[in-house]
C-alpha cells in the first residue's frame, strides 16, 4: 500500500481505531482515577513524539494534568533513570520496537508505578513491558512515513481526555471532518506548487497544534528533503524572525482557539512588514487571505484539530514532494522501523 493510500484510509481507521479502543481507554481511564498520579511522562520518539507533545497540550488543557516527555538516554546511555515518585507513565510506538522507549517502560514498572503502551502491534517488545496496552487497529502501515498510524495515536489521546472528563460523544464527527479535508486535495497540491523551489522553510504553530508543527516539519524532512525547524509562535518572536527577509517562507498551523490572536498578529507582521511568502492552514478566512498558499480545514473545537489539521499538511507534503521529483514511498536513508538505545 502507498503513502497515498494510507492517508486517504484515515477516516476508516479514525473510525475503527475509536471503537475497538473504547474498552482500552475506559479501563486506563479507570486505572488513573484509582491512582490519581501527580504527573504523566510520556516515552517516545520521532512522529510518536510529536503524538506525545499533542498530549502534554490536551491533558494538561482539558484535565489539568503535567505532562513531561521522557528523555530515554537517562534510562540507556547514562544509566540514571530519575525518581518517578507519583508519575503514571505511557510509552507510544507505531512499531513498539524501540529499546530505548521499552527501558522507560521497564524501569516505571520497577519503581512500582502503573504503564501504558499505546501501540499498533500488541506482541511488541513496549507493549509486553507495560502493564496496560491501548491497542491502533489502525492495519498494517507499509509506508515509511507514518500518517494513519499518527492521528490513531492523536485520536486515543484524545479518547482518553475524554473519558477521563465522562465526554465520550465529544469526537463524534472528526472522520468525516477528515474525509472534507481529503476532499480539497486539489486546492492543496495547487498550494504546496507555491513552495517547490524551497530547501528550507519555518514551520509556526501554537498550542494544542504546537504538535503539528512538528509533525509537519518532520515530514517535509522525511520526504520533500527541505530543512523545516518547527517553532512555537511565541518562541519565534524571541530570535528567530530575525532570519525572515523578504520571500522567506514560513509555513504555520492557525486555526481558532485561544492561542489564534496572537498567531494572527505574527502572520499579519510576517505578511506585510516583513514580506515573507505564507502557507496557512487554517479554518479562519481572515488567517488565510494573510498566506500566499491559503489552506483552509473545516472548523473543529481548537483542542481536536490536530487531527484535522495534520491531514491537510500530509496532503502538502506529499504534492510538493511529487512536485520536487522526489518518490513519496522511498524516503531517503531511512526506514519504517527504527530502534534507538
Amino acid at each position: 500500500m502507498t503513502l497515498w493510500e494510507e492517508i486517504h484510509e484515515q477516516p476508516e481507521v479514525l473510525r475503527r481505531v475509536l471503537a475497538g479502543s473504547a474498552t482500552q481507554v475506559a479501563a486506563v481511564a479507570a486505572e488513573f482515577e484509582r491512582v490519581r498520579p501527580a504527573f504523566v511522562l510520556v516515552a517516545a520518539r520521532g512522529t510518536s513524539d510529536n503524538a506525545a507533545r499533542y498530549a502534554k497540550y490536551l491533558w494538561g488543557a482539558r484535565n489539568r494534568i503535567p505532562v513531561a516527555l521522557a528523555a530515554p538516554s537517562l534510562f540507556t546511555a547514562y544509566d540514571a533513570p530519575p525518581r518517578l515518585d507519583g508519575a503514571f507513565v505511557v510509552g507510544i510506538s507505531q512499531s513498539g520496537e524501540s529499546p530505548d522507549l521499552v527501558a522507560v517502560i521497564d524501569r516505571a514498572r520497577t519503581q512500582g508505578r502503573p504503564t501504558v503502551a499505546i501501540t499498533a502491534h500488541p506482541d511488541s517488545p513496549l507493549a509486553r513491558a507495560a502493564a496496560r496496552c491501548i491497542v491502533l487497529d489502525s492495519g498494517e502501515e507499509r509506508a515509511v512515513a507514518a500518517t494513519k498510524t499518527y492521528t490513531a495515536q492523536l485520536a486515543v489521546i484524545a479518547a482518553l481526555s475524554c473519558a477521563l472528563r465522562g465526554d465520550g460523544k465529544a469526537l463524534e464527527g472528526i472522520p468525516e471532518a477528515v474525509a472534507e479535508v481529503l476532499d480539497a486535495s486539489g486546492s492543496i497540491a495547487a498550494a504546496a506548487s507555491i513552495f517547490v523551489e524551497d530547501d528550507f522553510a519555518a514551520v509556526v504553530g501554537r498550542g494544542f497544534n504546537y504538535s503539528t508543527t512538528f509533525e509537519w516539519a518532520l515530514k517535509l524532512q522525511e520526504l520533500a528533503g527541505i530543512l523545516a525547524h518547527p517553532y512555537s509562535a511565541a518562541d519565534f518572536e524571541h530570535g528567530p524572525l530575525a532570519l525572515v527577509s523578504r520571500g522567506f517562507p514560513v509555513l504555520a498551523v492557525a486555526p481558532l482557539g485561544a492561542t489564534h490572536p496572537r498567531l494572527l498578529r505574527l502572520l499579519d507582521r510576517l505578511s506585510g512588514e516583513l514580506g515573507a511568502r505564507l502557507g496557512i492552514v487554517s479554518d479562519d478566512e481572515r488567517t488565510l487571505a494573510l498566506g500566499e498558499a491559503a489552506i483552509p480545514v473545516p472548523s473543529v473545537p481548537e483542542w481536536v484539530s490536530p487531527i484535522v489539521a495534520v491531514v491537510a499538511t500530509q496532503l502538502f507534503t506529499h504534492h510538493l514532494t511529487v512536485a520536487r521529483g522526489l518518490d513519496p514511498d522511498r524516503p531517503r536513508t531511512i526506514g519504517k522501523v527504527t530502534r534507538t538505545i
